[in-house]
């Protein structure tokens, strides 16, 4: 019983009538140039030679690099009915783009050559099969005519036995010429390599450009929830009105440029105004600074070279790098005293951040997901990042090139 089931499914399934469709349309061209030359005069042979005659025009139509998505969008809706299709149609193996070089419009020749003759044959057989299968069950219509359907002598009681079996031969016929259809479709109407090569570089540019969003949020978030949660630790452990007035109003500086960030990372999520005009630099690094300090940590500076010149990715790579280092320090060392240096020289940029360890310095030495993102920015730039125990303290040390 499943197995008349499963043989019965192409017969109920609307995809087995929109791929015929789809063959049809292909083959209308056919007759209509055939009219025009060299006209339709009931021979049979001349009908056989419709399929040949619009070759021409197609090949011509194949040329125009918009035929392609002319052709990918019938593909889409006829072979590729909903529910059946993917929710995109790169999911397909089809290319939406106009044909962008000589080697997509010979391969769109050949899909419409294809549809072209596959379908003449296709319509042919199933508008001559369905005029039989009345002439099956029909005295009346008996002989049954058409274009290349001629069955001579008088209607037996036993032809409606037949019917089916021919209704079901056209059904077969129908759905394995789409089937047939829908599986060239990919490699014919799909992108080439060239173009696969472009779009996996334009997806491995937009994964890069989603991974520097969530390191910079990683980086602002945590820096502002870090310094929140000491400045609260440690305003309730004063205990004294000023200390808590002066906590409270860090953590509300630290809020405000946290959500001055985040709307800037949303706006470039969103692709609209100027999301570069409100980047931090490493020239700004004092803000940094006086946010550690306000959280206890007495940190101290030492600044060779003008830092105002730094290239605008170095700088502002510096700017989180320094942001994250003094993020780690508050976050698993406390307010311990810390040593920032910062060198401009011989083309390149030496920041390094020292602080005592902590009792355990189990995550330190480990390195959580900041230090390895901290490796990555500067990998990315051409340097590299060191960390690690060093003299009994914990030292992070980062060189990037200027150029």
């Amino acid at each position: 019983m499943r197995r008349l089931i499963r043989l019965s499914r192409p017969a109920i399934r609307t995809v087995t009538y929109t791929r015929w469709l789809h063959l049809f349309i292909g083959a209308v061209a056919a007759p209509i140039v055939g009219l025009v030359y060299p006209g339709l005069d009931g021979d049979g042979a001349s009908i056989w030679l419709l399929p040949f005659v619009p070759l021409p025009l197609v090949a011509i139509a194949a040329c125009v690099p918009g035929m392609r998505v002319a052709e990918t969008m019938q593909a889409q809706l006829l072979l590729f009915p909903r529910p059946t299709a993917p929710a995109r149609r790169q999911d397909l193996g089809i290319a939406g783009s106009p044909s962008a070089s000589w080697g997509d419009r010979w391969r769109v020749f050949e899909w419409m050559t294809l549809r072209l003759w596959l379908g003449f044959g296709v319509t042919t057989v199933t508008i001559n099969g369905a005029v039989l299968v009345l002439g099956l069950l029909t005295p009346s219509l008996w002989p049954p005519f058409g274009p290349a359907v001629r069955l001579p002598g008088e209607w037996n009681w036993w032809y409606p036995l037949l019917a089916p079996v021919t209704g079901a031969a056209l059904i077969a016929l129908t759905w394995a010429s789409g089937a047939l259809m829908a599986a060239l479709a990919p490699r014919l109407l799909g992108p080439s390599p060239a173009e696969r090569f472009a779009e996996l570089e334009e997806r491995t540019e937009r994964l890069q450009e989603r991974t520097r969003i969530a390191r910079e949020l990683h980086d602002t978030i945590g820096h502002a929830l870090t310094i929140a949660v000491v400045q609260a630790g440690a305003a309730r452990a004063a205990g004294t009105p000023e200390f808590t007035d002066r906590a409270l109003a860090a953590i509300e500086d630290t809020g405000r440029e946290a959500l001055s960030e985040l709307d800037r990372v949303l706006r470039l999520l969103r692709e609209d105004g100027n999301p570069a005009e409100q980047r931090f630099t490493l020239a700004r690094a004092g803000r940094l600074v006086e946010s550690a300090r306000g959280a206890g940590a007495d940190v101290t500076t030492e600044t060779e070279g003008d830092v105002e010149a730094l290239p605008g990715p170095v700088s502002r790579e510096g700017y989180r790098m320094l942001q994250e280092c003094l993020t780690n320090v508050l976050r698993h060392a406390g307010p311990v005293p810390v040593t920032v240096r910062t060198a401009v020289r011989d083309g390149r940029l030496e920041l390094e951040v020292r602080n005592k360890l902590p009792a355990e310095p189990g995550d330190f030495r480990d390195g959580g997901s900041g230090l390895r993102g901290l490796h990555e920015r500067a990998v990315l730039l051409g340097g590299v990042a060191e960390y690690g125990p060093h003299g009994g303290e914990w030292r992070v040390r980062v060189t990037l090139p200027l150029r």
